[in-house]
């Protein structure tokens, strides 16, 4: 909901504020800086606090800042409230490290991915309140409800549980066995016999950033980087670029559009209709036919595989759209450019958490999300910047990137699919192409111990 009012937000403060294009696009890229710069710092928390407690401080900020910016009294105080409110969203990533270390690994993947219907639904969601609340209200009020929901969440997160795993690794085995017990009795399941053991490894420090390049995760650390980079980079794109192209002004790309050598003012204010938020709704349901392929597909032939083709299809896609087209046929291609793009971001978050251990699953998340919003901050002075510039050019940046990532993921050394998550750090292998062929697994070091 946050991210998705940017697209309502900034043409509001663009007629109320009298705001410049570059102005009112400085909005959105505030809230990216400032997820960039929450990210790896929320990963440190959670991996040397816990999942919980980051989750908790994370809503709180975002939820107290969002609502700060509904009383915003000009657009320097909008830029900081918004840079601050991005900061707090920097850590709900976090979310997913807490989700998959409860969750079986049969089933892992798919819950995973089936998460991103809730980011869907609440895209749908702010679109509609928007529809009720800006005509009569305006921006101000859409922003105070909007805040509403996470608001719900901080104060229903006192029995938000923490993750078993991470307590077994810090430490607290009471807790861990504490929760394993909630577990058993909410599914009206029977503990295991046995005890719960831990292996002792005090050398292992939590949060480091280091810990990501050593030798034995360099690789992995280093591709997986270059992959979110580029679907943050392509996701981002496309959504902006599904506009631009239908008002590109080169009469080719699926409008009819032509030059105009006396353009209107840039303060020219055209506020969203009710036709504009019906389309804003359709076009965010599209993504739906990608996450369910996507859920399909990461069961089926693995997680790298899967984000390698989605990204390749995204290329060949992307590049299709440089041929001139009825406007039917482009909306197809960016429709389902935005599906692919979209169930490989989702590959990418089942398999980050999955390849790294414990001790530092939560700051590479961090990380990997990092360079996500790298790639969503430059992405708008391609898909609107050179867009105006070259049409072709902006199209093949995207293809040409997309390619990269491909490639990135089909060499990714290991494939996550049927293993189980790794609690420490010693546990990551050295693995050689019969490995991965083998589909050796990697066994837990948390487990139970028969009594004897």
């Amino acid at each position: 909901m946050e991210m998705m009012i940017l697209a309502i937000l900034t043409p509001a403060l663009h007629c109320d504020w009298r705001l410049a294009g570059w102005q009112e696009a400085l909005v959105t890229t505030m809230v990216f800086c400032g997820m960039l710069c929450s990210s790896s710092l929320w990963g440190s928390l959670c991996d040397k606090y816990g999942r919980r407690t980051e989750l908790i401080l994370c809503s709180v900020t975002t939820c107290y800042f969002s609502f700060l910016s509904s009383v915003a009294p000009n657009y320097t105080w909008m830029l900081i409230l918004r840079a601050l409110v991005g900061f707090g969203i920097g850590g709900a990533p976090q979310s997913v490290t807490l989700l998959t270390e409860f969750l079986p690994t049969q089933s892992r993947a798919t819950c995973v991915t089936l998460i991103e219907i809730f980011w869907t639904t609440g895209a749908c969601f702010e679109v509609l309140l928007a529809l009720l609340v800006m005509p009569s209200l305006g921006w101000r009020y859409l922003l105070a409800f909007s805040a509403i929901p996470i608001f719900i969440f901080c104060i229903f997160s006192m029995w938000l549980p923490e993750s078993a795993r991470y307590n077994m690794t810090t430490g607290y085995y009471d807790k861990a066995l504490q929760t394993l017990e909630r577990i058993a009795r909410e599914n009206g399941k029977p503990m295991p016999e046995g005890i719960l053991v831990e292996p002792i490894n005090h050398s292992v420090k939590r949060g480091r950033f280091g810990d990501l390049l050593i030798r034995r995760l360099r690789l992995t650390t280093l591709l997986m980087w270059t992959i979110w980079f580029v679907t943050s980079f392509s996701y981002n794109g496309i959504v902006l670029l599904t506009t631009a192209m239908f008002e590109s002004p080169d009469g080719c790309h699926g409008s009819e559009v032509k030059f105009n050598p006396n353009p209107t003012c840039f303060l020219e204010c055209k506020s969203l209709t009710k036709k504009d938020y019906i389309d804003l709704t359709w076009t965010t349901f599209a993504e739906f036919p990608g996450l369910f392929i996507t859920a399909f597909l990461l069961n089926k032939i693995g997680r790298k595989y899967t984000m390698a083709v989605e990204l390749l299809v995204f290329t060949v896609v992307v590049m299709l759209v440089n041929i001139c087209m009825p406007r039917e046929g482009l909306t197809f291609f960016l429709f389902v450019a935005r599906a692919v793009i979209s169930g490989a971001f989702q590959g990418a978050y089942v398999y980050t958490p999955e390849i790294y251990p414990t001790s530092v699953r939560a700051i590479g998340l961090g990380t990997c999300s990092g360079m996500a919003r790298v790639g969503a901050i430059i992405t708008p002075f391609v898909a609107q910047v050179l867009l105006k510039q070259s049409t072709y050019a902006a199209i093949s940046l995207y293809g040409s990137f997309c390619l990269i990532a491909a490639l990135a993921a089909f060499f990714l050394p290991i494939e996550t699919r049927g293993y189980d998550m790794k609690d420490s750090g010693s546990e990551v292998p050295k693995v050689t192409v019969r490995d991965v062929t083998s589909r050796t697994r990697l066994k837990w070091t948390t487990k139970f111990v028969q009594n004897t």
